[in-house]
């Protein structure tokens, strides 16, 4: 959505693009995700070729996801999400509601798209995005090497093997 191809992204961390949004606009493409962020997921929601793009995957029956921010902010607001059920992350869950049924998954697929709630799940989103392009064979064969949890939702669990109370009644000292 920028008019060069390197962006400056959140955090410093930089991106180069292999093409601009524009040169894109008439090709097709297997699955098309947005990652999120702020203000990223507000630069796609205002980008008319990136809105015509998605929108024309979604017409031709083709994958799109997106993830944090940008179900609700960018795919709801074009209205893509419109009688499905989608997640995004927690604080735009009332923004959510008001364009699509907004349900509290790590990850969510309803027909063609695929969205998630932020950072933290974004390895069991793009592994639901592997299943969504290939099957599920395929996303456990990625997922395994990955050690995900096997029971997507499962709550992690603490076991204290040796329960000890620590005091620390000095600050650290650190010497280089």
């Amino acid at each position: 959505v920028e008019k060069e191809l390197r962006v400056d992204a959140c955090h410093g961390v930089k991106i180069v693009a292999d093409a601009l949004v524009g040169d894109c606009k008439d090709t097709g493409f297997d699955l098309i995700a947005l990652p999120g962020g702020m203000p990223g997921a507000t630069n796609f929601k205002d980008c008319a070729v990136l809105e015509s793009v998605v929108k024309k995957q979604a017409a031709d029956g083709r994958l799109y996801a997106a993830v944090c921010a940008s179900p609700a902010v960018a795919l709801g607001s074009w209205g893509l999400l419109k009688g499905l059920k989608a997640t995004c992350y927690p604080s735009f869950m009332e923004q959510l509601s008001s364009c699509a049924t907004a349900v509290e998954s790590i990850v969510q697929q309803d027909g063609k798209v695929v969205t998630s709630r932020g950072p933290g799940t974004t390895m069991e989103f793009s592994v639901a995005l592997v299943e969504q392009l290939y099957d599920k064979e395929k996303a456990d064969e990625v997922s395994g090497p990955l050690l995900l949890r096997p029971n997507r939702g499962d709550e992690y669990k603490v076991i204290e093997l040796n329960p000890m109370e620590w005091k620390c009644n000095n600050i650290p000292q650190v010497r280089f």
